[in-house]
Formats: structure tokens, sequence, C-alpha cells
């Protein structure tokens, strides 16, 4: 990635914190890399360095700021962004794939070689996979050395080091003081075992009340709420089931994460991080949607808005499926029906027998809120339901059905890590899904964040209501002065309707 030195160098004097995450400042005469927006005082031309990663500033012999804590600032943009192989590699690392599959299983993944891989993110971040899986077990580290009582061996090994040398050698390197300092005057966070609380940093503006409306109007009892002002949900994560609550405030997000193993602590931020589109550059998007007069009242009214994206790639997809050409609470007491037909949720608490015998589909959240709650069924569990338990038309559940074998197969990937355009081209391969199912979990799904849907009721009519066409054809040919943030235009869309 190439940096311009005098562009990079205007930020840091400025200490604009729109920056933080875009590139990196490394100090050669203090032996430290800081945010651009640091507040420590601004260092001489000649001093220093721009580093497109936290990992290559490390490589160099830097270590972390105390002050600003650089390897805590929001991820890049751009690897939210791209869908190359770079892109790809960055939120397959964020996910934790280098930590439980190692090197071999991350480029498996990504179709190519180790070596050409390797070169790759060398050529684009300075830093090779390896590099980069350490930065980030570093931060899982000392995320945990602050915020639980954990014994450091536990966390050595928690946030993936091969050992607790190799642990301490490089919370040295990377923090320049040993684990112990680090834990030095820190409370642990309030709450049970496996319980961690965390702040998960943003770009501002982030504009929360659209974020939590959007996610409560298609919450299901015992998966996700929003209870005041916060959303919860259940995770499922490599090492077992998680839940996590987010509070939206000034500055970040506070996250309370419930583990079953620490080990899953990356896994958990990243997929906390990938729902509320914590990596958007909000800024870029609204100058580019203000642009345009029949968004700009919209944008100046409401900066800061975000595609509220998806911690299960296949639990998009069911929800995608179920919601063709139904309102969304028919979609809702649908999906609920299906939950109750899997070990997912206690069914106890979902569905009963009314007077007559008919199943009826309860909603608890004003009763439930609180309590536990669960991940969304796996494509297996899917698989198992009988047809009584699909509460649709034949074919939208031989979709799912399809949908699921394609999953539980491996030959469908649909979490951010995959291939945008392939995966594209195998759902709409898929009888039953066609251009407006296969955009939405491009969208919300795989985070492409220039994808529209032209053909959407509800998009049609909120272009309307700002003036706009409402012809599909049409309105797709104006969309193109959107891009490349068509995703947030049609969030802003669905708003206006």
């Amino acid at each position: 990635m190439e940096l311009d030195f005098e562009r990079c160098y205007r930020a840091v004097d400025s200490r604009d914190q729109r920056f933080d995450g875009w590139f990196y400042t490394g100090v050669t005469s203090t032996g430290i890399y800081c945010r651009p927006s640091c507040p420590a005082m601004t260092p001489k031309r000649r001093n220093v360095r721009f580093f497109p990663s936290s990992a290559a500033a490390q490589r160099a012999g830097l270590r972390a700021c105390r002050r600003c804590r650089p390897d805590a600032s929001p991820g890049s943009p751009q690897w939210d962004v791209r869908a190359d192989v770079v892109g790809r590699a960055m939120r397959l690392i964020a996910d934790g794939v280098v930590d439980r599959d190692g090197v071999p299983g991350l480029a498996a993944r990504l179709g190519y070689t180790e070596r050409h891989l390797h070169r790759m993110l060398r050529a684009e971040l300075g830093a090779g996979p390896l590099a980069l899986a350490r930065a980030q077990r570093a931060q899982t580290a000392r995320t945990l050395i602050e915020t639980t009582g954990l014994g450091l061996a536990e966390i050595a090994f928690a946030a993936g080091f091969g050992s607790v040398r190799q642990f301490n050698d490089t919370v040295r390197a990377v923090y320049g003081a040993p684990p112990s300092q680090l834990r030095s005057g820190n409370g642990t966070a309030v709450g049970g075992a496996g319980t961690l609380t965390l702040r998960l940093a943003y770009r501002p503006p982030l504009h929360a009340a659209v974020l939590l409306d959007f996610l409560a109007r298609r919450t299901l009892p015992g998966v996700d709420e929003v209870v005041d002002g916060a959303y919860r949900r259940g995770l499922r994560l490599p090492h077992g089931p998680g839940e996590a609550t987010l509070t939206p405030t000034v500055g970040y997000v506070a996250a309370t994460l419930r583990l079953t193993d620490v080990r899953d602590l990356a896994p958990a931020v990243a997929r906390c991080r990938r729902l509320f589109d914590l990596d958007a550059d909000p800024v870029a998007v609204d100058q580019t949607l203000a642009a345009d007069p029949a968004l700009a009242a919209m944008v100046a009214a409401e900066p800061g808005v975000r595609v509220p994206r998806a911690v299960d790639g296949f639990e998009m997809a069911v929800r995608a499926i179920a919601t063709q050409q139904v309102s969304l609470a028919s979609a809702r007491t649908t999906l609920t029906h299906l939950l109750a037909h899997t070990s997912t949720v206690d069914q106890e608490v979902l569905v009963s027998e009314n007077a007559s015998g008919r199943r009826k589909v309860l909603d608890q959240r004003e009763g439930s809120r609180g309590g536990a709650l669960h991940g969304f069924a796996t494509a297996e569990e899917v698989l198992g339901v009988a047809d009584s338990g699909f509460r649709m038309p034949v074919g939208r559940r031989e979709t799912i059905r399809a949908v699921a074998r394609a999953v539980a197969a491996g030959e469908l990937d649909l979490e951010s890590g995959g291939d945008r355009e392939e995966t594209v081209r195998r759902l709409t391969a898929i009888p039953g899904i066609g251009a407006w199912t296969a955009g939405y979990l491009a969208m919300r799904a795989l985070g492409d964040p220039d994808t529209f849907l032209p053909t959407d009721l509800a998009l049609r009519r909120g272009a309307a209501a700002l003036g706009l066409t409402d012809n599909p054809k049409t309105l797709d040919e104006y969309a193109v002065r959107w891009r490349p943030w068509r995703s947030y235009a049609v969030i802003r869309l669905w708003r206006s309707a």
C-alpha cells in the first residue's frame, strides 16, 4: 500500500482521528509507533516513518505507544471494503484463522500457495501472515491481561501463543513492558467466569439509533434482542457458544462478551466489529452521498449511518430467503417457528399450543429480556428439521435446504472472508435465489459496501419519497453516482421509506 509522506504527515500534525487505522506513525528517535491522532508532540519529519499496519511497525523494531494505544485503533477501512485476496486475508486473520489453522489453513481458504500469499501481504502491508497474526495475538493478550483475572500462563495460550516464553518476548517487544507490568493498576472486569468487558473503537460519527432500530426490527426470540439502548445476541464461536452485549456510546462501543473459551476473544471481537460496521470510514461515505442533492438533507440530519452486517453468514442467508416477498413481521414468525424445531433454542420459550391445538409463536421480547441467548441454527441443524418445521412455501423451504447442504459440504462460503464474486455466482445458481437475495447477502453477509438492490420494493418507495424515479432500471443507472458506497445508500433509502 502506497503511503504519501506529505499527506500522512499533515494528518499527524493535525491529529486527525479519521486516519486512525489507515496507517501508523513510527518515530525512529523514540522507537515508538502511534496512531495519527496521538496527542503527543508532533515528531520531526526526519524521525518519522509511516507503516500500513501495526505488524509492519513492530517488524521494524518499534513498540506500541502506551498513550494512544495504536493497536486498539479501528481497523483499516480498506480491508473492510476490498474484495481482493489481501482484503479477504485480513478479515480471516482478524477472525483467528491463522491461530486455529496456521498459515497453511489461511492459504487453503484463499486458494493460494503459502509463498504467494506471503509475497502479496508483504507487498501490501509490509508484513507476512505470521507477523500480522502475532500483532493480533499481542492485542488479545493485552485485553486479557487488563480485563480478566486469568493467570499469565493461561493468557499466553488463550491468546494463541505457543509458549509462555514466546508470550513474554512478544509482549515485551510490542509494548516495551513485561506482562505483569501491564496488569499493574488495572482491575479485572465485573462479571462471572468467562466474562470480558472492553471498548470497541470506531471512527466518528456513528448513528447508533439507526443501527439499533434496524436490528430491533429483525430480532428473533432467544437469538438476539435490543434492550435499553444495547444490542444482545448469541454467538457461535470456534471453541463454543458465546454471547455479546454491545452498547454504543461516545467514542466507542462498550462490549461485554461471555465466552465459553477465552481463545474465542479475537473471533468474537471481529464479528462484533463486523456486525456494527465499526471499521467503516463514515466521513468518506457521507461526503459521496451528500454530493447528491436528493440525499444531502438526509445525510446532514443523520450522519454516520452504518450498514448492519452479520456474525453468521448462513443465518443471514436463511433470514434473506425467509423474507422474500413477505413482511418483516411475517418472516420473523416463520423463522421463530423454524428455530423451535432445532436444538438452538428451548422450544418452551418459543412455542405453545393454543386452545384450538394450533401452534402459536410467542413474542417473548419483554419476558425474556436479560435471559440466555443462543447462536442461530447451524446448516446441519436446519437440514435435520422436518417439513412441518418450515412454515413457508415449498419452494422457499427447498431453497433454504439447498443453501444448507452447500454450506455443510463446504461448497458455499458465506462469511466475510469469502470470494464475493464467486459466492454470488454460486448463490444465483441455486433455484430460488435471484439477484435481490444474492445482493442482500453480498451487502450484509459478505460486507460488500457497493451493492445496490434496484428491484427492492421498500427501496423504490424510499427513492420516490425523495423525488427520485422508482423504475428499477432507471434507478440502478442513477445509483452509479453513489459508488463505491451504494450499500449505504440502500440503508438510507430504506430509512426514507
